[in-house]
């Protein structure tokens, strides 16, 4: 108990100023471009558009589009990737995986369109295109990491008794946790970025703001959209990435 608490105080002890100076600064960047352009509009018509309630509707459809489908996404791919890895499955986890390569080069535009015509529109039919479209990368990074674990250290293993549930859970899961977390983390931007094309399937989110601002031909209101959803990206991809520094470490 007592190392388990001396292993936590120096994960927070490694966390420094520093480590929130990006985090911090894309925050600041955000706000201060939502007062900008709320206080100062070009005309009437983006006065009316880019309010306050308007624009915080916005990202709060967006934010839940892409929270929603990455929970449905990341319990999925990372279950399917293990199931996947297991030795009874492996051949045919290698056919699904030369899939997913090949489903990962469909456009997003695509994919909504598809389930456009299946689902018809909204906002569930829109998380679910994105949580298809997020397992990709997930589902590939997890049966790959699983799966390039040194064979050497799969036999030791057997060889100290181990069970192959331990084995998945001690071993292989713990060394192919930095590639399932890659995946995660680039399921997480290319989210992002798609969840602004689930507006033309009535999905919401920061798309709309987009999309009106080209329809419109008002810059200011598409460099809203546009910008705050980069900088979601680059936030959450930078709060991803220092989970996965800090449970390294604490592991």
């Amino acid at each position: 108990m007592l190392n388990v608490v001396r292993e936590d105080d120096k994960v927070m002890k490694n966390l420094t100023l520093k480590d929130f100076i990006l985090p911090l600064f894309l925050i600041a960047v955000g706000v201060f471009i939502i007062l900008y352009v709320v206080n100062n509009p070009t005309d009437s018509l983006v006065e009316r558009m880019l309010s306050y309630r308007n624009i915080f509707k916005a990202l709060r459809e967006h934010l839940l589009l892409m929270l929603v489908s990455m929970i449905g996404a990341i319990t999925v791919g990372v279950v399917g990737g293990i199931m996947l890895s297991r030795p009874r499955l492996y051949y045919l986890g290698r056919i699904v995986e030369n899939i997913v390569n090949i489903g990962q080069t469909v456009p997003p535009l695509a994919i909504l369109a598809l389930f456009f015509v299946i689902m018809g529109i909204g906002f569930r039919m829109a998380v679910f295109a994105l949580f298809l479209y997020s397992i990709l990368p997930i589902l590939r990074n997890t049966f790959a990491g699983i799966v390039n674990v040194q064979p050497g250290v799969i036999e030791s293993a057997k060889g100290m008794g181990m069970k192959p549930l331990r084995i998945l859970t001690r071993i292989e899961l713990p060394l192919a946790f930095p590639i399932t977390v890659a995946g995660i983390r680039t399921a997480v931007v290319v989210n992002v970025g798609t969840a602004a094309m689930a507006t033309f399937i009535g999905g919401g989110g920061l798309g709309d703001l987009i999309v009106a601002g080209i329809s419109l031909g008002r810059d200011m209101v598409i460099f809203t959209g546009a910008s705050l959803a980069a900088l979601t990206a680059i936030l959450l991809d930078y709060i991803i990435g220092q989970v996965e520094k800090g449970l390294v470490k604490w592991s």
